[in-house]
């Protein structure tokens, strides 16, 4: 009984220190944000950050972390250096005034042990607006190169570009944005 006991005790001491947060750092290399948006009604235009860092905390056990990822606003990638150009100005990113974009969260939300959303503040241009990234998919396993541990997810969001002082040539050109984020990190 006593055998039982110990244990018992040994076995809780082992849950309470899995329960310990974990940080992970983003490869930014494979953590490179889109925005899409409508144009004109033509097509959907898709377009790229090349430049993002960040951390992600999580405890899967107590089911919290946080978020804080800085996007390089002058790193957008649109396909063509003019346009880059173009929307880095005053009437979209303003990048000379406004060179990061930033995602900060501390919920995290979750569907039993699936993370589903992240629920932080969006700042664009100076100006914070709360954004619920929602989930579409999560892995966490052994990165088969760089033999760490690592977590990946691609979260998505639709915000209103007027919303962050970027309205210009709305309607035409679409005021809603779908965030796609596609993030991969490996556990520090």
């Amino acid at each position: 009984m006593k055998r039982l006991i110990a244990l018992t005790i040994a076995a809780s001491f082992t849950t309470v220190a899995f329960a310990a947060p974990e940080t992970y750092v983003l490869d930014s290399s494979h953590s490179m944000p889109r925005f899409e948006y409508n144009h004109f009604g033509y097509s959907v235009q898709q377009s790229r950050f090349d430049s993002a860092k960040g951390t992600i905390t999580i405890d899967r056990v107590a089911k919290t972390g946080s978020v804080d990822v800085t996007i390089d606003a002058k790193s957008v990638n649109t396909g063509s250096s003019v346009f880059n150009g173009h929307i880095q100005g005053e009437d979209f990113f303003n990048t000379e005034k406004y060179p990061t974009i930033t995602y900060k969260s501390d919920k995290l939300k979750f569907d039993g042990d699936k993370l589903v959303a992240v629920e932080g503040n969006l700042t664009i241009k100076g100006i914070s607006k709360p954004v619920t990234l929602t989930v579409n998919s999560t892995l966490c396993m052994p990165h088969p190169m760089v033999k760490k541990d690592a977590c990946g997810a691609t979260a998505t969001a639709k915000v209103k570009r007027s919303d962050f002082n970027m309205g210009k040539h709305a309607p035409y050109v679409s005021d809603e944005v779908t965030l796609t984020i596609p993030v991969e990190s490996i556990k520090q």
